[in-house]
């Protein structure tokens, strides 16, 4: 069964260089740098005031984290304080430039935004990270916050399969939020939810974003705009050219 799982993450591997020809794409999930890069990561500590609440509603084994994405360092927060290993989805065009080395250190799963067979390998490598018991963080407002505070507009295009894909794997929001630095540290709250009531079989698409949406909204005091980020971003761009 272990060789049969390693054949499985290994053809992954090579589907993804073959995706992403000419771009050094890493081990998502399993990158052996991982632990290294999260021991360094802590010394962020010196800078950071993170708290934690709610880390005992997250059982041991696989799970999924759903968030909020108001800063860069979102993901980081929560790997700073608990030795998990999280892997979540990333902008192919982050292992493009010159901070790719920390993406592939830390095995985040690349993808190309709209490209179908990117879709689909960043799913079936999705898999193979709760198969081999670790968390997948999904930030589903496809970017960061373009006000840097509140909730933007959910996108399904990875959400739902993943959900109707493990049924089984318990969902958790997470939300991270940013206070006023106190001498010299930023304050840093993070808190994660119970296990979210989702049933694939009787909810709808809708319902369950709304579940999620609701529920980050409950936990990190935002305010939701209904529209999705990168629209509300180019249109800012759009406006400053003009």
């Amino acid at each position: 069964m272990e060789n049969t799982n390693q054949d499985s993450f290994n053809d992954l591997v090579q589907r993804g260089k073959v995706i992403y020809p000419g771009t050094r794409i890493g081990r998502p999930g399993r990158a052996i740098t991982y632990w290294i890069t999260i021991f360094f990561m802590r010394l962020l500590n010196f800078k950071w005031s993170v708290t934690v609440t709610g880390a005992k509603n997250v059982t041991r084994g696989p799970a999924i984290l759903v968030g909020n994405h108001v800063d860069a360092m979102d993901p980081v927060a929560i790997v700073m304080k608990q030795w998990w290993r999280v892997t979540a989805f990333a902008k192919i065009e982050v292992f493009e430039n010159r901070g790719a080395i920390f993406f592939r250190w830390m095995g985040q799963i690349p993808l190309r935004r709209g490209d179908e067979e990117s879709t689909r390998w960043a799913l079936d490598m999705a898999a193979q990270v709760l198969a081999d018991g670790s968390m997948l963080g999904l930030y589903p407002e496809g970017t960061r916050s373009p006000d840097k505070q509140s909730l933007h507009k959910l996108h399904r295009r990875i959400l739902i399969p993943i959900f109707e894909s493990h049924p089984e794997v318990p969902v958790h929001a997470i939300t991270t939020t940013y206070g006023a630095k106190k001498f010299g540290r930023q304050r840093v709250y993070v808190h994660l939810s119970k296990r979210l009531l989702i049933d694939v079989s009787s909810m709808s698409a809708a319902h369950i974003v709304d579940v999620i949406k609701n529920e980050i909204l409950e936990s990190g005091g935002m305010a939701y705009v209904d529209a999705f980020a990168r629209d509300i971003k180019a249109s800012n761009i759009s406006r400053t050219e003009s």
